[in-house]
């Protein structure tokens, strides 16, 4: 399936992986127009107006191309926020991100020497599960595409982000799949801001892992 130029944008700022996720994306879109359904937004971009092509004009916000400061949270599909406490102020991500997260068990096996016909592989003694490593990776944008970092970058949406991958605790995370899945805790593994194309967007990946409440000391009555 052809990829349209707002593709090609979101594939240069997520990577060559989100190719396939925007080919399954445009089929599902696909079959949602057939139930005349609203077509997803994939990436929330707009062009009011045209850029000047005049070399050394000055660009503003009322010649340049511009994007919504945030997608409300009502507006996005799986609105994904973080919070420093449990039931406090949640921060947003004001574009919906990517979320990938799987887990596992960690099981103990023992082979058994001379296995019969009915004794076949190994013997499971234990096992427990793993934790939930998660992958978030989207982008914050800026309102206006050209001219001085301090209006183009998503300074603030940056900083605000910088200050919980810098917590040195765990974080609250909400959002509707990590909930089902009993994830409402995270730590902060490794994170990257790598090199994006565009004056307002900076790309970024995320690496969490799911954390839990343990009684460690158990107190006991005599």
């Amino acid at each position: 399936m052809a990829l349209d130029n707002q593709d090609l944008l979101f594939a240069s700022l997520m990577g060559s992986r989100a190719v396939s996720l925007i080919q399954n994306v445009n089929i599902l879109n696909g079959q949602l127009r057939k139930h005349v359904l609203p077509v997803i937004p994939f990436l929330p971009l707009k062009n009011d107006n045209n850029v000047s092509d005049v070399p050394g004009k000055a660009i503003n916000i009322n010649d340049n191309w511009t994007t919504p400061n945030a997608v409300n949270e009502d507006e996005q599909f799986f609105p994904l926020s973080f919070s420093f406490k449990e039931n406090s102020v949640r921060w947003v991500f004001p574009y919906e991100p990517m979320i990938d997260f799987g887990s596992g068990n960690n099981i103990v096996k023992r082979n058994v020497a001379k296995q019969g016909e009915k004794l076949i592989g190994t013997i499971k003694e234990r096992w427990n599960r793993k934790d939930f490593d998660i992958t978030v990776t989207g982008v914050l944008i800026g309102s206006i595409m050209q001219g001085k970092p301090e209006d183009c970058f998503p300074k603030d949406q940056f900083i605000k982000l910088f200050e919980f991958l810098k917590h040195s605790k765990e974080l609250f995370i909400y959002c509707h799949p990590l909930e089902l899945a009993g994830i409402t805790k995270v730590v902060v593994e490794d994170y990257r801001f790598p090199f994006t194309k565009g004056e307002n967007v900076q790309a970024f990946e995320l690496k969490l892992t799911s954390d839990y409440s343990y009684e460690l000391l158990i107190k006991e009555d005599f």
